[in-house]
């Protein structure tokens, strides 16, 4: 985002506007956290902003100052679509392109608002009248808080605001420990706990409030983990059975592949799970080094996202999808052995 872009955009945000912010379907940490960072600094300047989710979000995310305004498109369609329609800028973060959105893609291609994508995922749609793109960035967390920075409003960043972002951080970061946490995500993250962003209280809402259910759930996906250990692979696989056994709620899976990319040696870990609602499998896909989920989800499962993190889909059966997978996997034996 250049200096031309950024003046244009402080002349759009000078007197208030009717402002949506969206994000992806099934929101995660970054989502939530970027929408509401920058739900919170738009109303300081008076604008009528609006958070709209394409549907809803597990509950360790509910806990977010002003969480309870957000509208949630697949339950309040008419009147999240409403304020699609009324509005004079649109911002969409943490996706970009408007097929992540689901059911909300139609509404906001025909929005005639200005459109402002902020995202730090790969391979852009050209849909925005500004982008801010940034695949360096370990969050869109982080990028709002640039964005507030190039706006030269960080003074404007208060307790609301820099739990938003903590939130957003600390989560696509896996806590810290990937290799997108870079020094300047440092700085930041010490300015947003200077600012009043209480980062144990953060991660304990986060991490430290699992049900039983959710753990029996977990021990069901690991008695399903295999490895392949000459392709340096582990997989899991949990079934729709499964899921209903455990009493399964939105959030329950959440990094339950990173148990399977934590094994000794294993570099590509997966985890495929059946939603019969939908029709289809989610796949979410993990990586150390080299070797980019991101190209092999784009490949071969209707996917993307970045190089050690990405998701897919399968509309396949789940054993379909499984065979597929074991297939492919031959064709990355020589880059997986030489990450």
């Amino acid at each position: 985002m250049n200096k031309n872009d950024i003046t244009a955009i402080k002349a759009l945000l000078s007197t208030p506007k009717n402002i949506v912010i969206v994000c992806h379907k099934n929101p995660d940490g970054d989502a939530i956290g970027s929408t509401l960072g920058l739900y919170h600094y738009l109303k300081q300047y008076h604008h009528k902003a609006q958070v709209i989710t394409p549907n809803d979000y597990p509950k360790f995310l509910k806990w977010v100052p002003a969480e309870d305004s957000i509208l949630k498109h697949d339950t309040q369609t008419e009147a999240s679509d409403k304020a699609i329609e009324a509005a004079d800028i649109i911002f969409t973060l943490d996706f970009n392109a408007f097929h992540r959105t689901g059911q909300m893609q139609s509404v906001l291609e025909t929005s005639t608002a200005t459109k402002i994508l902020i995202d730090h995922h790969q391979e852009p749609d050209n849909y925005a009248t500004f982008t801010y793109s940034d695949v360096t960035m370990s969050s869109t967390c982080e990028m709002i808080y640039h964005f507030i920075a190039m706006l030269e409003d960080t003074d404007k960043i208060d307790s609301n605001i820099a739990t938003c972002l903590y939130l957003g951080i600390m989560t696509d970061t896996g806590s810290f420990r990937f290799k997108s946490t870079t020094s300047t995500t440092h700085r930041i993250v010490a300015e947003l706990i200077e600012k009043g962003a209480q980062n144990a209280s953060i991660h304990n809402n986060v991490y430290d409030t699992n049900s039983y259910n959710r753990l029996q759930l977990l021990g069901c996906a690991l008695t399903n983990l295999r490895v392949l250990p000459e392709l340096r692979t582990a997989y899991i696989t949990l079934t729709q059975n499964e899921l209903r056994q455990f009493d399964y709620k939105k959030g329950d899976t959440e990094g339950v592949v990173n148990y399977a990319l934590s094994l000794d040696n294993i570099i590509f870990a997966a985890i495929f799970i059946e939603d019969k609602q939908e029709g289809i499998i989610k796949i979410s896909l993990r990586s150390k080094g080299n070797f980019s989920v991101n190209e092999f989800s784009r490949s071969h499962f209707n996917g993307g996202g970045h190089n050690n993190a990405a998701g897919g889909r399968s509309e396949t059966a789940l054993d379909t999808t499984i065979e597929k997978f074991l297939s492919i996997l031959p064709q990355y034996k020589d880059a997986l052995n030489h990450v």
